[in-house]
C-alpha cells in the first residue's frame, strides 16, 4: 500500500545506506581538510610521508563528489517516495544496484588516492596521470548515479500515468529536473574518462588532447555546482515553508526557476576556462553571457523565499519593514541552520559573478579566492542545508525523533560552522586578492616579501578550519544519535502547501520535449564549433606526468 505521508521503511533503508556513506565521507574529508589548513599555516608537518596534494585530492574527491552525490541521491529518492508514492520492487532493486556500483567505484578511487597513485586533485586535470583503476572507479560512480537517477525518472513516469493530466508534486518535479541535468552533464565526464583518460592511463594511446579533456570536464564541472545546489533549493522552496508554518509563495515560479537552471547551467563551462588557450574569445564571451543568465533563477529563488518569510510574518501580526524577521522560528534548527546557508549564499553568489566575468576573473583565477568562493557556496549554503535536512529526515527514516537537546546542539553546530567559515573563507578571499595561489601548500617562496603577506591569512584559515572540524565532530555525533539512539517516535517529513493566492501552474512546464530539446540545442550551439576547432587545430598531444 502506498503511504503518502511517511517514506516506506524499505525505501528508507535505501536512503539511509546512501546517507551512511555520505557522512563517513564527511568524517574522512573533514579530517583531510583540517590537516591541509594546518600545513598551510606553516606550523604543522604531515607525518608518515603523507603528501599535501594527496590530502588535497582526497579532500576534494570525498567531499565534492562522494558526499554530495550520495546525499543528493538519497534525499531525492526519499522526496519522491514521500510525495509520489512508495517505490516498486523493481525501482528499489535498480536503486540498490546503483548504490552498490557507486560504492565499489568509490572504494577503488579512494584506495588509489590513499596509495598515492592518483594525486591528481578532484579535477583530475590531464596531463597529470592517475592509475587506471582510479578512472575505472570514477566511471563506476557515474554509472551507479545514472541508475539512482533512473529510479526517480521511473517513479515520476509511473505517477504521471496513474494521475493523468494532474500537476506532479513540486518536489518530485524538482528532483526530476536535477536528475535530467545530472545525466546530461555527466555525459561529458564519462566521455573524457572512457574515451581519453582510461585508454591513455592503460598505455593504449601515448598522448592526450589536454584542451578537449578539460573542456569535457568543465562541460560537467559547472552543472555539477547546480547539481549540488538544486537539492538545497528544493528544501528552501518546499520544506522550509512547512517548517515555519507558511505556504509556498508560487508553484509556477519554483518550477520555472528549475527549468531555467536546466537550460542555462550546462552550456557555460568555458567561464572556468577563461585563462586557457585554444578556445576562441568569442565563444568564451557567449558562455559568460549564458552564465549571467543563470543568475536570474537564483534571484527568483531569493525573491520567492523572502516573500514566503514576509507573508508568514505579516500573518502573525508583524509590523514595519523588518518586523516579520522576528516572527521566524529562531529556536528550530531545521530552519536556523539552512537559513545560515541562505545568508552565506549572498556573498557566495556575488563572488561567482566575479569569477565568471572576463576581466575580473584574470585577477582571481588561480588564487585562493576561488577556494574561498566555493567554500561559501557548496561548503556552507549547500552543506548547511543538507545538515538541516538530516535533522528531520534521518529520524523520519529510522522511526525516531529530534529531541530538544539535539535541536539545541544542532543550532550550536550551525553557528560554529558559520564562525569557522567566516574565518577560513574570509581569509581565503583576502589572501586571494593579494595574489596567494590556490592548490599550493605552505611556502615562503624563497623569502619573497609578497609571500610573507599571505602567512597571517593562512594562520586565520587554520583557525577557521579547526573550528569547522569541531562542527563536523558535533554533526557526526548528532547523526549517530538520530540514527541509533534518539527516542522512538514519529518525525514529520515536512512538505509545504501552495498558497491559495498562487496562480495555477501552466501545463507547459511539464512538457519535457520542449525543455530537453532547448537544452540540447543550447549545448550544441555552445560547444559544437569550439570542439571542431579543438580537433582541427589541436596542438601535439601530451604524455602523462606523475609529479608526486
Amino acid at each position: 500500500m502506498t503511504n503518502r505521508l511517511k517514506v516506506d521503511r524499505r525505501d528508507g533503508k535505501l536512503v539511509m545506506a546512501h546517507f551512511y556513506v555520505a557522512f563517513i565521507s564527511l568524517a574522512i574529508g573533514g579530517l583531510a581538510g583540517l590537516l591541509q589548513v594546518l600545513v598551510r599555516s606553516g606550523m604543522f608537518v604531515l607525518p608518515a610521508g603523507i603528501g599535501y596534494y594527496q590530502l588535497l585530492t582526497l579532500h576534494g574527491v570525498v567531499l565534492a563528489l562522494v558526499l554530495t552525490t550520495y546525499f543528493i541521491m538519497g534525499f531525492q529518492i526519499a522526496a519522491v517516495s514521500r510525495t509520489s508514492g512508495t517505490l516498486t520492487s523493481k525501482q528499489r532493486k535498480i536503486g540498490w544496484t546503483g548504490f552498490v556500483i557507486m560504492t565499489i567505484g568509490t572504494i577503488l578511487a579512494a584506495v588509489m588516492i590513499l596509495l598515492n597513485e592518483a594525486t591528481v586533485l578532484y579535477t583530475f586535470y590531464a596531463p597529470l596521470q592517475a592509475h587506471s583503476i582510479f578512472y575505472i572507479g570514477l566511471t563506476l560512480v557515474i554509472v551507479g548515479s545514472w541508475l539512482g537517477s533512473a529510479v526517480i525518472l521511473l517513479k515520476y513516469r509511473q505517477w504521471r500515468k496513474e494521475n493523468h493530466k494532474q500537476t506532479s508534486p513540486l518536489i518530485t518535479f524538482m528532483a526530476v529536473v536535477n536528475s535530467i541535468m545530472w545525466i546530461v552533464a555527466t555525459i561529458g565526464v564519462a566521455a573524457t574518462v572512457l574515451l581519453q583518460l582510461l585508454p591513455w592511463s592503460l598505455g593504449l594511446v601515448e598522448t592526450i588532447n589536454v584542451g578537449v579533456s578539460r573542456t569535457l570536464f568543465w562541460y560537467f564541472g559547472h552543472p555539477l555546482v547546480y547539481f549540488w545546489l538544486l537539492p538545497a533549493y528544493m528544501a528552501w522552496y518546499v520544506i522550509i515553508p512547512k517548517i515555519i508554518g507558511a505556504k509556498i509563495f508560487s508553484d509556477s515560479l519554483a518550477r520555472f526557476s528549475f527549468i531555467l537552471f536546466l537550460l542555462f547551467s550546462i552550456p557555460v563551462g568555458f567561464h572556468h576556462q577563461l585563462m586557457e588557450p585554444g578556445i576562441d574569445a568569442s565563444w568564451k564571451f557567449i558562455q559568460v553571457v549564458l552564465t549571467f543568465l543563470v543568475i536570474i533563477p537564483s534571484l527568483m529563488t531569493a525573491f520567492s523565499l523572502f516573500a514566503t518569510f514576509e507573508s508568514y510574518g505579516r500573518s502573525k501580526g508583524a509590523k514595519g519593514l523588518f518586523g516579520w524577521f522576528k516572527k521566524l522560528p529562531w529556536k528550530d534548527a531545521r530552519f536556523v541552520v539552512p537559513f545560515i546557508g541562505m545568508v552565506a549564499f549572498i556573498p557566495g553568489g556575488a563572488g561567482g559573478i566575479i569569477n565568471a566575468s572576463n576581466q575580473m576573473n584574470q585577477v582571481v583565477h588561480n588564487t585562493i579566492w576561488v577556494t574561498g568562493h566555493f567554500h561559501l557556496t557548496v561548503a556552507t549554503a549547500v552543506l548547511l542545508t543538507f545538515f538541516g535536512i538530516s535533522y528531520w529526515l534521518i529520524p523520519h527514516l529510522t522511526g525516531r525523533t529530534l529531541t530538544k537537546a539535539m535541536n539545541n546542539l544542532a543550532i550550536t553546530q550551525g553557528i560554529l560552522w558559520a564562525v569557522g567559515m567566516t574565518f577560513m573563507s574570509g581569509a581565503m578571499h583576502a589572501a586571494g586578492l593579494l595574489g596567494a595561489p590556490r592548490r599550493s601548500s605552505f611556502s615562503e617562496y624563497g623569502g619573497a616579501s609578497i609571500a610573507a603577506e599571505w602567512i597571517p591569512y593562512q594562520v586565520a584559515q587554520a583557525v577557521g578550519g579547526s573550528i569547522l572540524f569541531l562542527s563536523i565532530i558535533l554533526m557526526l555525533y548528532i547523526i549517530i544519535n538520530l540514527a541509533f539512539f534518539a527516542p522512538k517516535g514519529e518525525q514529520d517529513f515536512p512538505i509545504g502547501e501552495i498558497a491559495e493566492t498562487a496562480e495555477k501552474t501552466p501545463k507547459i512546464l511539464e512538457n519535457w520535449k520542449i525543455w530537453i530539446g532547448i537544452t540540447v540545442l543550447l549545448i550544441l550551439f555552445a560547444y559544437t564549433i569550439p570542439f571542431i576547432d579543438m580537433f582541427h587545430h589541436a596542438p601535439p598531444g601530451s604524455k602523462g606526468y606523475k609529479l608526486w
